[in-house]
């Protein structure tokens, strides 16, 4: 089974600041034996033959991948041509589903708190995800997750393990094996079909402090500089 991570930022994102550049990433997640990776930049699609080649002679698979946000709230959108940054409603959303059955629509952080998660529109735009993601910012009393998974089993939708990398200190944490070849399409159909375990562990509440405190920091410099 392939080691996949399927939410991760990096320096060349737009929105939030972030330490790592693409390169450091990839060479984070070869030293963890991953063997697949998407980067998913907000609203941003990274399409870099360099960084392909780059990974693929580490043997890592190189997935595209943007985190979108549409209508206010943010969609993962895997293994689909560099137009998914563009999409702005979610008909537009199915008309690319349409066009493109390899791609992969997954609900990142779908029940937490946070304005642009999905929440009530998990259940309007059902048949438009693919998958729901377990995300790793959890302790073993609080957990957002649980309704995610619980909504998952309720509408028959696979859970994946993301990491929604913003520190490479994050990576490792939560993640997804796959039952797949090391090919984009065989990935994505097979975490569509359910062939797929998480591995996760609940963070302490002093590793969550921290990473979210170097983010809040580093985003309030970054709006300083503006």
């Amino acid at each position: 089974m392939l080691k996949v991570e399927l939410h991760a930022h990096t320096s060349e994102d737009p929105q939030d600041r972030v330490p790592h550049s693409s390169t450091e990433l990839i060479d984070r997640a070869v030293e963890l034996e991953y063997r697949a990776l998407s980067i998913t930049l907000h609203d941003k699609q990274l399409q870099s033959p360099r960084l392909t080649a780059y990974a693929k002679e580490k043997g890592l698979v190189l997935l595209g991948g943007v985190e979108r946000t549409i209508r206010g709230k943010h969609v993962l959108l895997i293994n689909f041509p560099e137009r998914a940054e563009s999409v702005e409603t979610f008909e537009e959303l199915a008309e690319l589903k349409k066009e493109n059955p390899n791609g992969l629509v997954i609900a990142p952080h779908p029940f937490y708190p946070g304005k642009t998660c999905l929440r009530s529109l998990m259940n309007r735009y059902a048949d438009l995800f693919d998958a729901v993601e377990l995300n790793c910012f959890y302790t073993s009393t609080v957990d957002f997750n649980r309704a995610a998974v619980r909504w998952a089993q309720e509408h028959g939708k696979t859970v994946v393990g993301n990491s929604d990398v913003h520190r490479l200190v994050q990576l490792g944490r939560t993640f997804t094996l796959v039952e797949a070849i090391p090919d984009p399409d065989s990935i994505c159909c097979a975490i569509r079909e359910g062939r797929v375990k998480i591995k996760t562990d609940p963070l302490s509440w002093k590793f969550i402090g921290e990473v979210l405190g170097k983010l809040l920091f580093d985003n309030v410099v970054k709006t300083l500089r503006l």
